[in-house]
C-alpha cells in the first residue's frame, strides 16, 4: 500500500471499531478533541500523532487502539463538525414558528457556533484538499436536509415556491463565507446587525 505524502493522508481503510465500555469512549473522545486543538491550530501537514498525544495527555501507543492513523482521525473530526452543527442549529430553530424565521435564528446560531469553534471550522475548509470526499459528504448531508426543510416550507406557504436545492446551496455557501469573515477574520462584529442586513437582503431582494 502506498504511503501518504506529507500533505496527502494514506488511502481510505475501514474505521476502527468505535469501544464498547465507557472508559474506551472517553479515551476516544479525548484524543478527537486533541486532534480537534492540534490540527485546528498547525493544519493536517504540521500536526503530528505524538502532538495528538501530549495534548490529550495520553500514551501514544494508545492512539493506535482507537485510529489506525492520522488520516482516520481527521475524517472523524470532519464527520463530527457535521453532527455537531446539524444538531446545534436543529436545537436553535426547533420552535420557530415559520420558515423565515428559522432562517434568521439558524444563521445566527452558525455564527455563534462557528465563533465558539473556529479549530473544527478551519478542519472543515482544510477537509477540502485533505479528505475531498469526506469534505463533499459533510456538505451534501447538510444540503439534503435543508433542501427538504425548504420545499416543506414552500409547500406550506411560508416561502414562495423554487427550487430547494439550489436555494439550499445558496443559503449555505453565504452562511460558510460570512463565518469565515465575520466570526473568524474579525470576531468584533454585532452578530445582530450583521443578521438584520443579511435578512434585509433576503426578504426585500436587491431590486430598488
Amino acid at each position: 500500500m502506498p504511503e501518504a505524502s506529507p500533505n496527502r493522508p494514506a488511502p481510505v481503510r475501514p474505521r476502527t471499531p468505535k469501544p464498547r465500555t465507557r472508559r474506551g469512549q472517553d479515551t476516544r473522545d479525548s484524543l478527537i478533541k486533541a486532534a480537534e486543538a492540534v490540527i485546528g491550530e498547525v493544519g493536517f501537514a504540521a500536526a503530528s500523532i505524538a502532538d495528538i498525544t501530549r495534548r490529550a495527555g495520553i500514551a501514544q501507543g494508545t492512539f493506535y487502539i482507537y485510529f489506525q492513523s492520522k488520516d482516520e482521525v481527521f475524517r472523524e473530526l470532519v464527520l463530527e463538525m457535521g453532527k455537531l452543527t446539524r444538531g446545534f442549529l436543529a436545537d436553535a430553530v426547533a420552535d420557530a414558528p415559520d420558515r423565515l424565521t428559522a432562517e434568521r435564528r439558524g444563521l445566527r446560531a452558525f455564527l455563534s457556533f462557528v465563533a465558539e469553534r473556529p479549530a473544527l471550522y478551519n478542519i472543515v475548509m482544510e477537509a477540502r484538499f485533505v479528505a475531498p470526499d469526506a469534505y463533499r459528504a459533510y456538505y451534501t448531508t447538510f444540503a439534503r436536509g435543508y433542501a427538504q426543510n425548504l420545499a416543506a416550507a414552500a409547500h406550506e406557504g411560508e416561502i414562495r415556491d423554487g427550487d430547494a436545492e439550489v436555494r439550499a446551496w445558496a443559503l449555505m455557501g453565504m452562511a460558510v463565507t460570512l463565518g469565515e469573515r465575520f466570526a473568524i477574520w474579525e470576531s468584533e462584529v454585532d452578530p445582530d446587525a450583521l443578521v438584520t442586513e443579511v435578512f434585509d437582503m433576503l426578504e426585500r431582494g436587491l431590486r430598488p
